[in-house]
């Protein structure tokens, strides 16, 4: 895992295909280009970056196939937002990886716990959080797409 800008070309892939997955199961149905470009205009990333955040991309076999990222929302508590890991690495221990650079990004940046809101159809990811000591909250944000909110202390 290697921290860059959001803006990389490999980060700029990862996070379409992010938005193409997400949006098209909440849609059910394939996402146009113009969607996808619309979706990151309307969530932007600045706050991925230092001093407020920190966003990694994940490669296997010197392949990009996952990214994260994590921004604080107060100074103890840290967010994590857009965590992805392309299919051809899921399986593959490269969700455990990307959570513990994350986790460590978070706790570089003073964080004492890290939250994150995700949906009911992405049951894998839900699957991946409770399997690496997140437990479910009640909701923290009013999101639109928010159905399920978790949080993780983060231990030294």
């Amino acid at each position: 895992m290697t921290t860059e800008p959001f803006t990389t070309p490999d980060a700029t892939a990862l996070c379409r295909a992010y938005y193409a997955e997400v949006a098209g199961r909440y849609w059910k149905r394939p996402v146009t280009e113009a969607e996808i470009d619309q979706g990151m205009l309307d969530d932007p990333a600045d706050e991925l970056a230092a001093p407020t955040g920190v966003f990694v991309v994940g490669r296997w076999g010197g392949q990009p196939l996952a990214c994260g990222g994590i921004r604080l929302l107060d100074p103890g508590t840290a967010e994590l937002t857009r965590v992805y890991v392309d299919p051809r690495a899921r399986g593959t221990g490269g969700g455990a990886a990307l959570l513990r650079a994350l986790e460590e990004a978070g706790r570089a940046l003073g964080a004492a716990r890290v939250r994150l809101d995700t949906r009911s159809d992405l049951v894998e990811a839900r699957a991946l959080y409770a399997r690496h000591g997140y437990h479910e909250i009640p909701a923290y944000n009013s999101g639109p797409y928010a159905q399920h909110w978790f949080e993780k202390p983060l231990a030294g």
